[in-house]
């Protein structure tokens, strides 16, 4: 957003700037709104998502500890992989990628330890497209005593996602997709029953920089003061304050229904023309949707194509999806009814230059029926 752009313009004031802190708490403030909680530790952490998730795991996993885990997509993957560096042992939620976890293996899973110290899950898969329901898994959670940890890096700010009433004790997300903002900081948010693990620790934090306890001394001030614990990124920080006010003003509700709406929309298009939606209906994403690449057709080569005819933008498989599926995202400031006619119009024509058939304006015509809905 043109907004947002300005704000990364503004001077740069110091981090310990007395009027950088009204920033600070601005954004705070913002963020509870956006994660719909009133986690007092609700920050944006100096870095891109995946600190997000670092964060999260290294903070409240140890040697010692049990963690269930999701395994069903390329992120839950990194997931696995950060938790098995904190010395955690693993319970892996195994699922194709495409399809969610199920309850009732989150149930057989918890049930199979004595303790579980934490179960994750992504929210939303940017690998695979996929909407993972969340409030049975919370529910589950609490009776086996487990934190429950949600990656919400491609749904918060597009999708429903309420923090407090479903229960979740640690989310993440990330600055560039839904909440429309350069990449380059993570927003947290922390329930103080998940911090006050912390100290019961039998091993430090691994890690100085993703230390809560220690961000927490500089975000949440003590008897009016705060500490120093990095050298915050200002510019972003503005740009993030500027996202959040975009996303508070057009309101949280109507935010989500136009991601729905057009998310449907470039669905219904992609589906007209002939393409297969790798995910089922009830668990796809609004916000990212992952097609299957016709046989026969050069996945590079469109991708390319898109780009520098149309300067259009979209993801190519990862994982075990890679060469077999589009990613293509309606996220933040890009999701808008022009994107969505003009990506279907765009790849309706290149495939059919590669010699794919499909009625010609069907992708167009299915959008625009979808929208007029």
């Amino acid at each position: 957003h043109p907004r947002v752009q300005q704000a990364l313009m503004a001077p740069v004031l110091g981090h310990m700037d007395p009027y950088f802190y009204t920033i600070m708490e601005d954004t705070m403030s913002l963020l509870r709104y956006i994660f719909q909680t009133e986690n007092k530790l609700t920050f944006p952490i100096s870095a891109t998502g995946s600190a997000g998730m670092e964060a999260g795991l290294c903070n409240f996993l140890e040697p010692g500890d049990v963690a269930v885990i999701a395994n069903n997509g390329f992120f839950a993957d990194r997931m696995i992989n950060i938790a098995q560096r904190c010395g955690a042992e693993i319970i892996k939620l195994d699922a194709e990628w495409g399809h969610i976890i199920e309850p009732e293996a989150i149930e057989a899973a918890l049930k199979s330890q004595k303790k579980v110290k934490l179960l994750a899950l992504v929210h939303a898969e940017t690998s695979t497209g996929v909407l993972q329901p969340l409030t049975e898994a919370s529910q589950l959670a609490k009776q086996h005593e487990a934190l429950f940890l949600v990656d919400a890096v491609t749904s918060l700010g597009g999708h429903e996602l309420a923090v407090d009433d479903w229960g979740i004790d640690i989310c993440y997300s990330c600055s560039q997709k839904c909440l429309s903002c350069p990449p380059g900081l993570s927003p947290i948010t922390v329930n103080q029953k998940a911090m006050d693990t912390i100290p019961n620790r039998s091993h430090a934090i691994p890690s100085y920089y993703f230390d809560l306890s220690m961000l927490s001394t500089y975000w949440i001030r003590d008897k009016g003061q705060r500490a120093y614990h990095h050298t915050a990124p200002a510019c972003m920080f503005y740009a993030m304050h500027e996202a959040l006010a975009l996303a508070a003003e057009e309101g949280l509700e109507p935010r989500i229904q136009r991601h729905t709406k057009n998310g449907a929309a470039l669905q219904a298009g992609l589906e007209a023309i002939g393409l297969t939606l790798h995910v089922q209906p009830d668990y796809r994403l609004k916000t990212l949707t992952t097609v299957c690449i016709p046989e026969g057709i050069d996945d590079a080569r469109i991708r390319q194509r898109l780009l520098s005819d149309y300067s259009i933008e979209i993801g190519g498989g990862l994982g075990t999806l890679k060469g077999k599926v589009w990613r293509i995202g309606l996220m933040g400031y890009a999701s808008t009814e022009q994107n969505v006619l003009l990506i279907l119009s765009a790849l309706e024509k290149l495939l059919a230059e590669e010699g794919y058939k499909s009625e010609t304006g069907a992708g167009v015509k299915a959008a625009i029926q979808s929208l007029r809905k």
